[in-house]
């Protein structure tokens, strides 16, 4: 449908008031059920405005035939609106899909009731308490259910009447006192059904009204003289107190609570469901939502809480939720907490929802994808926002010691390792004195000059050690290779770990925590601790080189002679003289020796 259709059809008859609105295609089916404050104006928007995403301009092109549904309130279009995606599944609307089947615990609806964890709900009339987090979380309270009220488990049709026929006889469950034999009369249906009130308190965490109802039977066995059942009772109460302080994950005064985790990626939204009662989780649900039209995160998360929480039923509960939304339920206290207990309960919905996203986005990468390495490029990639991800990374540093004998050193990660069969290390030849722009503006020219030369491929990224000044006399050499633009570049600043890029006044400030900026870092101290190395050699033999030419009588070639065989001045001291004669000969020998000898002196 387009605006001249829906002006045509549609515009002076749609109502301003709170309602439902259905989409319908050609082939009357149902695209897109929505809810709205005011019909008019949130159906006008689709046709009267043209700034649409892809998504939502393609469902409009299918639209065929509109459907209203006017309500009272906006309360009651949320839940209408619920109901029928819920009914009819639209193409359109985002829908919310369990990432699993919870357990439940089941009060069976017969005589004698039957209390055992299934993940099948029936409409059978059984009361099912729960979803609990996992299998094991179920079977622990089972376990505490049956250790403090014994319960049937067998599956015989136990009623008065059958009872009172006496068809059965008590089993082994009986002698091990996990069952108290109804099968045989020994527990009537009312002392039977006692148990089964008590059970349902443990399990909705009205842990208060069961210990002051064993209490109460402690005491009365306690009067009569019957100390053993006495303490009986007192060992269940204290089975009970341990249970309750083991499950209790924050404040135990706060209860009532729905708590909602949210994270996304660019097509899936996640969101992670508690609820809170007496300071223990007592349901937990993960959703997966995928975003059919651009929907925002205040729009998912208010469809996620309409099909999870009881609004309809109006009770008075507290929604804690990552971020602010509007709710038109009065009874319903919508709180974002900054701090305390609260927000320790967001913070594990949200844990819960990135773990989520974690494992989805886990399942769509190959093996490779999944290594570290591969994952900490990629988060550089995303936080420099690079083309591709940085695979071969190379970086320059300098070092001089007071103008002197200046080296500038290259090293080179691959994958995020470093490659030291392929560091390098330049001697500075154009530059006189300590100048650090000039020195780096040479070591990044004489690089990759050789490198375009040779056809070798170019580095994803190039780290400079220094800030803006350095990395722009770096850029200088690439311009003039004609090769700027054409690799990324970086100039990191040691103090504040300022990350600079070309042509930018303004840095980057990469979290400390991030692993990128470690990697960065590692590069930066790799390229640092290999520069000093480097420089420390060419240091020690120009040292060793001067002395030795300050000798009359010896050239350079009986110099390059004795430090090729003997490697430094040293060594030559602590040879023998006839090992020196056999390199240079008698005569220079004798020269040598003599230097060396008053040199000590």
């Amino acid at each position: 449908m387009n605006q001249e259709e829906f002006i045509a059809q549609y515009r002076d008859g749609v109502p301003h008031d709170p309602g439902v609105y259905k989409y319908y295609d050609a082939e009357n089916e149902i695209l897109y059920i929505g809810k709205a404050k005011n019909l008019k104006k949130r159906v006008s928007s689709y046709f009267l405005k043209n700034d649409h995403s892809y998504r939502i301009s393609r469902m409009v092109r299918l639209i065929a035939r509109i459907e209203f549904t006017i309500v009272d309130t906006e309360q009651d279009a949320l839940l209408l609106e619920n109901n029928l995606i819920k009914k009819y599944q639209p193409r359109y609307n985002i829908l919310l899909k369990d990432d699993k089947t919870f357990p439940y615990i089941v009060i069976k609806k017969e005589d004698f009731p039957r209390v055992f964890f299934t993940r099948k709900i029936e409409k059978d009339g059984s009361e099912y308490l729960g979803p609990y987090t996992s299998v094991m979380s179920a079977k622990d309270i089972l376990s505490l259910l049956v250790y403090i009220f014994p319960l049937r488990s067998c599956t015989l049709p136990l009623t008065p009447k059958t009872i009172e026929q006496g068809k059965y006889k008590v089993c082994l469950e009986y002698h091990l006192k996990n069952c108290m034999g109804p099968c045989q009369g020994l527990q009537t249906l009312e002392e039977y059904d006692e148990s089964i009130e008590q059970i349902r308190s443990i399990l909705k965490r009205n842990f208060g009204s069961v210990v002051f109802y064993l209490k109460k039977k402690m005491n009365e066995y306690a009067a009569n003289m019957e100390f053993e059942k006495a303490q009986e009772f007192k060992e269940k109460i204290n089975a009970l107190d341990t249970f309750q302080s083991r499950s209790t994950i924050v404040n135990p005064n706060l209860s009532n609570l729905d708590v909602y985790g949210f994270a996304e990626t660019d097509s899936l939204a996640f969101i992670s469901y508690f609820r809170i009662a007496s300071g223990s989780i007592v349901q937990a649900k993960s959703f997966e939502i995928k975003k059919v039209l651009d929907e925002s995160k205040e729009e998912i998360i208010l469809t996620t809480i309409i099909q999870t929480s009881e609004l309809e039923e109006n009770k008075h509960i507290e929604l804690l939720l990552p971020f602010p939304i509007e709710l038109p339920f009065p009874q319903v206290k919508v709180t974002v907490p900054l701090m305390g207990d609260k927000k320790k309960l967001i913070d594990l919905a949200t844990k819960n929802a990135l773990y989520a996203k974690q494992e989805r986005v886990n399942q769509n990468l190959t093996s490779e994808e999944k290594n570290p390495s591969f994952r900490i490029m990629r988060t550089l990639k995303q936080d420099l926002k690079l083309q591709e991800i940085p695979r071969h990374i190379e970086c320059f540093d300098n070092s001089n010691f007071q103008g002197t004998n200046a080296v500038s050193s290259i090293v080179v990660f691959r994958d995020a390792k470093p490659s030291k069969k392929d560091y390098r290390f330049f001697n500075v030849k154009t530059v006189v004195g300590p100048d650090d722009f000039a020195t780096m503006e040479e070591a990044v020219y004489r690089r990759y000059k050789r490198m375009t030369e040779e056809g070798n491929p170019l580095p994803n990224l190039i780290i400079i050690d220094g800030g803006k000044g350095q990395l722009s006399s770096a850029v200088n050499s690439l311009k003039k290779l004609d090769i700027y633009g054409k690799v990324p570049i970086i100039g990191i600043a040691k103090r504040l770990e300022e990350i600079y890029f070309p042509e930018d006044e303004l840095p980057l400030y990469i979290n400390k925590k991030s692993e990128s900026l470690k990697l960065i870092q590692k590069l930066r101290d790799e390229a640092h601790r290999f520069g000093i190395t480097a420089h420390r050699n060419k240091r020690s033999k120009n040292f060793t080189t001067s002395e030795l030419e300050s000798i009359k009588g010896v050239g350079p070639k009986t110099i390059e002679m004795l430090l090729t065989h003997f490697k430094s001045i040293k060594k030559l001291r602590e040879a023998k003289e006839e090992e020196i004669v056999a390199i240079v000969g008698v005569a220079k020998t004798k020269i040598v020796l003599a230097h060396l000898q008053q040199s000590e002196q």
